[in-house]
């Protein structure tokens, strides 16, 4: 006779491994998540001005745009329409009437090139310590970049260091109005880049490619003669009085 089989229950499941898989599910998650960024805005920082005599030289040197907390855009302590800063932008970067009170730019010339890379080659060589060495190695390289660019362009004008637009806000400026005038900032600029490269390689400077070794020289010296140096100083209280 035969005897009936005990009912079994479901089979258990071997849980003891499911913690190893969880941690490796959680390290793979890790590794393979690409977090979120918020990208800033580049900006240039104003560079050291070393040895000024006058304070005139300074005033001449700095393109200073303010909007006020009404949104009103004010060039150089006068009222401006917005659609007319493009154009004082690439005035101050270019000063074709050699006003006095835009920069005074400089010619750089080969000959001067090779007279500055003989002296920092020597500086080089001669440099009694590490520091010393790097400070002439820095400069070295500077003026090999200008000659380059000399090159490549043809003798031009350069703006002087201490060159630079300053973009000051209110504390209730819009951002609205801070991008618009930011943006105008930048196109005069980029047009000046634009038509520069368009003249001397024929393509505007938009179509260069820094990924191309054949154009990384192109790029550089376009940005030589015409740099992007936009200070953006922190928001201030304009309803402030200051003391008379």
């Amino acid at each position: 006779m035969l005897k009936k089989r005990a009912k079994q229950g479901p089979g258990e499941i071997n849980a003891g491994s499911m913690a190893d898989i969880a941690f490796l599910l959680l390290i793979f998650f890790l590794v393979t998540t690409t977090m979120d960024t918020d990208a800033g805005i580049l900006r240039l920082l104003p560079p050291v001005v070393e040895d000024v005599e006058t304070d005139v030289v300074i005033e001449r040197n700095v393109y200073v745009v303010l909007i006020n907390d009404a949104d009103q855009l004010l060039v150089e302590g006068q009222m401006m329409d917005i659609k007319g800063l493009r154009d004082g932008a690439k005035e101050f970067m270019t000063n074709p009437a050699n006003s006095l009170d835009l920069p005074e730019k400089h010619q750089v010339t080969a000959a001067e090139c090779q007279q500055k890379i003989a002296e920092y080659k020597a500086g080089v060589a001669s440099a009694a310590n590490e520091n010393d060495k790097q400070a002439f190695q820095d400069l070295l390289g500077k003026w090999e970049g200008k000659l380059k660019a000399v090159q490549l362009l043809g003798e031009y004008m350069e703006l002087p260091n201490s060159a630079l637009i300053s973009l000051q806000t209110g504390s209730k400026t819009s951002y609205d109005m801070y991008v618009q005038v930011q943006n105008e900032l930048e196109a005069g600029i980029r047009e000046l880049r634009d038509e520069l490269a368009r003249e001397k390689f024929g393509r505007k400077f938009s179509e260069l490619d820094e990924k191309k070794d054949e154009d990384k020289d192109l790029i550089k010296a376009v940005r030589l003669v015409y740099p992007q140096r936009i200070s953006e100083a922190e928001p201030v209280d304009l309803t402030k009085k200051k003391p008379a």
